[in-house]
């Protein structure tokens, strides 16, 4: 290897593969690293993008193969070798101490010393100081973990990598839970870190983080190495066939046929806070997507119709009788199946099974006589479970085992056993790959073709334009405008300008 090739690569891997019993995770994986790039990596739960990282931070050992680091053989046994060698990988579930204060995360375990094994936490304190001014980000190094934010506590991630000379920074979806603020920070991160000559691994399902961040782009599919392109030279179209293995035309499933018949009317609905005469009406068999900025009140919408905020004025009619809804409970028993946007916290039951998952919000269906029918709760989760397609091995498996676009199902499946009428979806694939999204959009547009309505809140607008039948854009709490895809087929530019107010001069459809 040459100089100025040393120069330019810090890490390559050759034909790596690894092999657990009856499946091959890595296929002859070759790839290269450019020093100071931000190199995405994408693809399918299970495309081996976990097991690759897993072995570059010396979670596992390659079955063969060869990785250099600089030009050098690397062999590392355990995360501590990788660290020591400049690699460092930070996963979606932090593993920091919460109870500890910054600068004792930073340095857990390699504490400065003054010798004679007495710890030096002045010294901690400084270097941390240090490490923070270098990326440009302002933190009191004293606040225990329990209060920073959740970007707060990715900047000390990075801080506690790059303590220990991180050459490599592995970083695995690393916008789960951020806001596009806190999001935007984070790429201002990353940038200064790549302007230090730091190479990133970016890990991402989310597409549009991975064109506006990503230098290059590696995919993954099945184990092996389906491209790498320069960002600018590639299109969401490539990306997804790479991806997938199809076009992105056949992503998303065919529009319903235009609907007539309301299920559901909303008129002058107001809340305390948010909602502003908000009026509009939901037919059955169509998806009605709901569009527009964070505050702009989408969510807040959602939260009235269910009970869970207050309205002030206004009704709400669901097949043309008016409801009066005060909680969740009125809502479900109305009719109202509700697909949460935070999976984690509110949707699943992490440590419970998938069974129970699935039967929790239905069990008083299977009490009889005061005898729980055990047997046919179990019949109904299996038959769930096959007609959604959800990978898990068994019933029994537990829930937070599951990768997020069969929890995304397990959910869905959860309401498909109470026949709501009206489904609201809010984000539906937040955090999935792509392909999990496809099956995700089939099986809601399975739900409207059978009689039923969905509303589905999301700030994807491929997937807004993609699944919609008909487009409620919001703005300060209002209906911006409102597009019948029937009749005129949306644009990303076209929503937005709505949604931030600059009036299209087209004509909209009207419920």
């Amino acid at each position: 290897m040459t100089g100025s090739e040393r120069t330019d690569s810090v890490l390559t891997l050759s034909g790596i593969s690894k092999e657990f019993p009856g499946v091959k995770a890595l296929d002859n994986v070759s790839l290269e690293l450019k020093r100071g790039e931000v190199h995405g990596l994408v693809g399918e739960n299970g495309a081996g993008k976990s097991t690759l990282m897993k072995i570059l931070s010396g979670v596992y050992s390659a079955d063969s193969g060869e990785i250099l680091l600089e030009g050098n053989p690397l062999v590392v046994k355990n995360p501590h070798e990788a660290q020591d060698a400049g690699i460092s990988i930070i996963f979606q579930e932090f593993s920091l101490i919460k109870t500890f204060d910054v600068a004792d995360n930073v340095f857990l375990n390699r504490e400065p010393s003054r010798g004679m094994g007495t710890l030096n936490k002045g010294e901690a304190r400084r270097r941390t100081r240090d490490l923070l001014e270098t990326i440009g980000f302002d933190l009191d190094i004293d606040t225990k973990i329990s209060e920073l934010s959740v970007v707060q506590r990715q900047v000390v991630e990075i801080v506690k990598a790059l303590s220990v000379t991180a050459k490599v920074l592995i970083m695995d979806e690393p916008s789960a839970a951020l806001t596009d603020k806190e999001l935007k920070k984070l790429f201002e991160i990353i940038t200064s870190l790549k302007e230090k000559g730091v190479t990133v691994i970016y890990i991402s399902h989310m597409l549009d983080e991975i064109f506006e961040i990503a230098d290059r782009v590696t995919v993954l599919k099945d184990g092996m190495v389906m491209g790498t392109r320069f960002r600018e030279e590639l299109t969401r179209e490539e990306l997804v066939r790479l991806m997938v293995g199809r076009e992105i035309k056949d992503y998303f499933p065919d529009l319903a046929k235009k609907q007539q018949e309301p299920i559901l009317e909303v008129s002058g609905l107001k809340n305390e806070d948010t909602l502003k005469d908000i009026t509009f009406t939901l037919r059955r068999g169509e998806i009605l997507g709901i569009a527009g900025m964070v505050g702009s009140g989408r969510n807040s919408l959602a939260r009235t119709i269910l009970g869970i905020e207050k309205p002030t004025a206004g009704t709400i009619r669901l097949k043309e009788k008016e409801m009066s809804i005060h909680s969740v409970f009125d809502a479900i028993e109305a009719g109202f199946g509700f697909i949460t946007d935070d999976r984690k916290n509110l949707g699943i039951l992490g440590p419970m099974s998938v069974g129970a998952n699935i039967t929790i919000a239905h069990l008083k269906q299977y009490l009889q006589y005061g005898f729980f029918q055990l047997r046919k709760e179990r019949e109904d989760s299996a038959a769930q479970v096959e007609l959604l397609n959800i990978k898990a091995t068994g019933l029994r498996q537990e829930m937070e085992n599951l990768s997020g676009g069969n929890q995304q199902k397990v959910l869905i499946s959860r309401w498909l056993l109470r026949k709501p009428d009206i489904f609201i979806f809010s984000e539906p694939t937040r955090g999935i790959d792509v392909g999990a999204k496809a099956e995700i959009y089939r099986i809601m547009r399975h739900v409207v073709d059978t009689g039923k309505a969905a509303i589905m809140i999301s700030s994807e607008l491929p997937e807004i334009i993609g699944m919609s039948d008909r487009i409620l854009i919001m703005r300060s709490g209002m209906l911006a405008g409102e597009i019948d895809q029937h009749d005129h087929r949306a644009t990303e530019e076209e929503i937005m300008s709505l949604a931030v107010g600059h009036e299209y001069t087209i004509h909209l459809g009207k419920s």
